[in-house]
């Protein structure tokens, strides 16, 4: 007999499952047992595929960041590196808005309790910001951006982009003051701080929005997917698939835990 396959899509229902307990119900929640019966799962499928809840913890952290780089790699490059980075930041808005759960564990907003994050941990998902990096290094090359550190550059982007993301997935930010009216305006005025002229930037933030979508699920690509669920060559920007319309507001969808049976068939 043929050994059973491991599914990837239980090893990520179990995953988004665990960081919705820890971030609604806090790290008592946090319980093989729980987690295996909100995935529709047994519990030894935790063990099997992480071994332990600590391994699960880190690995919640881990599938945060492969997911954002995976958001963040499908941004394709154009002629124009300001509409690029305005790009990355809405690619960075939409990864968070799709996994708000996974996103608190990121980043620290959902205390693990007993279970420890090592310094490497924490400092594992710095990968993903190459991506800005090498794109603020093209903004300074075209004349674009001021003559700078272009890793500063692009760490200013990140602390506030994430900061007013925080505050939106948190319902701090309402009419007149939404997120969507805040974040274009952050945008041009993230442009215009690395040194872009006012006009250049606002043009270029818009042909990021047209390219992209506005950064909410289901406006733009690509939809809710983790990285092993990405079709490659597909939903690229500016390519709405067919069948999905557009959400009317900012707020994000529930998601709804795939069953888990803990393994593929042969």
């Amino acid at each position: 007999m043929s050994p059973r396959r491991l599914d990837p899509r239980v090893r990520s229902a179990l995953i988004d499952v665990a960081a919705r307990l820890l971030t609604e119900e806090g790290p008592h929640a946090l319980t093989t047992r729980r987690v295996a019966a909100e995935a529709g799962s047994s519990t030894m499928a935790v063990y099997t595929y992480f071994g332990s809840m600590g391994e699960l913890v880190r690995a919640m952290v881990h599938e945060g960041f492969a997911r954002l780089q995976h958001h963040l790699t499908h941004v394709a490059r154009t002629d124009d590196p300001v509409a690029d980075m305005a790009s990355l930041g809405r690619a960075y808005r939409h990864n968070a808005l799709a996994n708000p759960h996974l996103y608190g564990v990121m980043f620290g907003g959902s205390a693990p309790g007993g279970f420890s994050l090592t310094e490497d941990d924490r400092q594992h998902g710095r990968y993903t910001l190459g991506n800005v990096v090498e794109c603020a290094a093209r903004c300074i090359d075209a004349g674009r951006f001021r003559t700078t550190d272009a890793e500063l550059v692009a760490h200013q982007m990140w602390g506030a982009t994430h900061g007013l993301i925080t505050l939106e997935l948190g319902d701090y930010l309402i009419e007149p003051y939404d997120a969507e009216h805040l974040f274009e305006a952050q945008l041009v005025s993230l442009m215009v701080g690395a040194g872009d002229a006012h006009e250049a930037a606002e043009a270029s933030v818009r042909a990021s929005r047209r390219l992209f979508g506005d950064g909410r699920p289901g406006n733009e690509w690509p939809r809710d997917e983790g990285p092993g669920q990405a079709r490659a060559g597909k939903d690229r920007p500016g390519k709405e698939r067919a069948g999905e319309g557009r959400l009317s507001t900012g707020r994000r969808a529930p998601r709804r835990a795939a069953r888990a049976d803990g393994t593929a068939p042969a």
